[in-house]
Parts: structure tokens; sequence; C-alpha cells
């Protein structure tokens, strides 16, 4: 298996690159920024980075366990030649010189709760029917299970795997949350960390394409998707991973009223 920094080189007559102008300039700052910093904050061990086709439209599906993620997973799969798209939510565009960083590298803003929120998914089928990549966090935001496993996903992601005939691949992340731990508020740069991903076997999808894309498959479909990462994230943890996923909603109290 190759390398990750030998992959790109590998790739080298097929790899993406941003657009002219301005747009390849906000590229080439991230990357200068990015790189030495995820490298500053932890050792990264990549699993299975091959898996990610060199060519053509992809979606990945990822856990989410830090504000720290798409830095790792940008670099990651930049450095298998292939350029990130993220569904990221709209506020981060409110902010002046990121909003341009965004805009230039044709990352996708998510409107929640507002009129505007299915031009996001908009922009992601457009995105795979143009043969980009696109990574998306079913969890919706960072996990609220205190282990730090996923919590239910959101059936966008099935939307997105059932609109398209792509390769849906599973990748599992651990290590950010020993970083930055968003919801205790812990950063401990100190000692350098080790991040690992691990890159899944396509899922297939066959029995579910050709169907109607009822709630019923769109369930099922997003919660497949979301058991591959989470048993990628097992391996990782080298722990049995629990059979539920996580919810944050309230229970609801069955013994009165609402029964």
């Amino acid at each position: 298996m190759a390398e990750p920094r030998s992959l790109r080189r590998m790739r080298r007559q097929t790899r993406e690159r941003g657009r002219k102008g301005l747009g390849g300039f906000w590229l080439g700052l991230a990357v200068v920024v990015f790189y030495p910093l995820q490298a500053l904050l932890a050792r990264t061990r990549v699993i299975g980075l091959e898996r990610l086709p060199a060519e053509g439209p992809v979606l990945l599906v990822l856990n989410h366990v830090s504000h720290l993620d798409p830095i790792y997973d940008a670099v990651t799969v930049h450095r298998a030649g292939r350029l990130p798209r993220f569904l990221a939510k709209s506020t981060l565009w409110n902010i002046p010189l990121l909003r341009s960083v965004l805009r230039g590298v044709d990352q996708i803003p998510v409107y929640r709760g507002t009129v505007d929120a299915q031009k996001s998914l908009q922009e992601a089928h457009r995105a795979l029917e143009e043969d980009k990549v696109i990574l998306i966090y079913p969890d919706g935001t960072i996990t609220k299970d205190p282990s730090g496993w996923p919590m239910t996903p959101k059936v966008g992601v099935a939307r997105l795997a059932l609109g398209h005939d792509v390769p849906v691949i599973p990748v599992a992340r651990w290590g950010t949350r020993e970083i930055y731990d968003h919801y205790n508020k812990k950063f401990r740069p100190l000692p350098r960390k080790e991040v690992t991903i691990k890159f899944g076997e396509p899922i297939d999808l066959s029995a579910y394409r050709g169907l109607q894309a009822d709630s019923r498959s769109l369930r099922a479909v997003s919660d497949l998707a979301m058991q591959r990462v989470r048993e990628l994230l097992g391996e990782i943890r080298a722990e049995q991973p629990p059979s539920e996923f996580h919810s944050s909603a309230p229970k609801r109290d069955l013994s009165g009223d609402d029964a």
C-alpha cells in the first residue's frame, strides 16, 4: 500500500487542481496553512487511502468528533490527488477571510433551518455529477456521545448515495478529540497526538438502487452507511462498537399522556 505522499505523486497525471485565478490562490493558501497545522498537532496514520479512486465522483461518509476533523480529512484526501468538498455550516461564510477561502476551494454551505436548507444537497448533487469528491458527516454535528461513537445519521447521506451511481466509501477517524474536545472545552496540543484515518471498502447499495426513495429506504441506507463507519471506528479503537446509534433527542415519557 502506497503512503499518502507517494500516492499523490503516483497520481500526478490524474490529480485534481484548483481553478485558475483566485480559486487556485485560495487552494494554495489552504495547503500552506493546513498541511503544517495538522502535522504540528499530530502524527497522522492513514489506512486504505488507495481505496479513494483517482478520478470520478466519490461520496465519502465520515464520523465527526472534533472541529479539527475537516483539517485532517481535507489534507488526507488532497494527498490522494483529489480536491475535497465539504458540506459546511453556512455561518462560516460570515467570516470575511474564511468566506473567501471557502468559496475559492468550492465548499458547500449548509443552510440549516431556513428556506434554503435544500440548496446544500442540490449543490452536492451537482458536484457529484461533475465528478467531484464530496465529504459528508451524517451526524450533522460533532457527536454528543460521551464515548465518541456516531449518532443517528441524517438521511441526506442516503439521498446523495441513491441519487447517483457512485462509490460510497465509509471513513473513520480517531484522535482529533484528544487534541480539541469542544464540549468539554479542552485543547491539549501537547504531548503530540496520533490521528488515525481508515478508509473502508465501497458500500454495496445494489439492493436499494432502483427502489423508490421513501422514508424507509432512506433510513436503511443512512444507517447502513454509518454502521460501516462505526465498524471501522471500532477497528481503529480496538473496541467493540455499540449496537445502537447515540441519540441526543430527549426521551419521551411513555408513562403519561404521550403514550
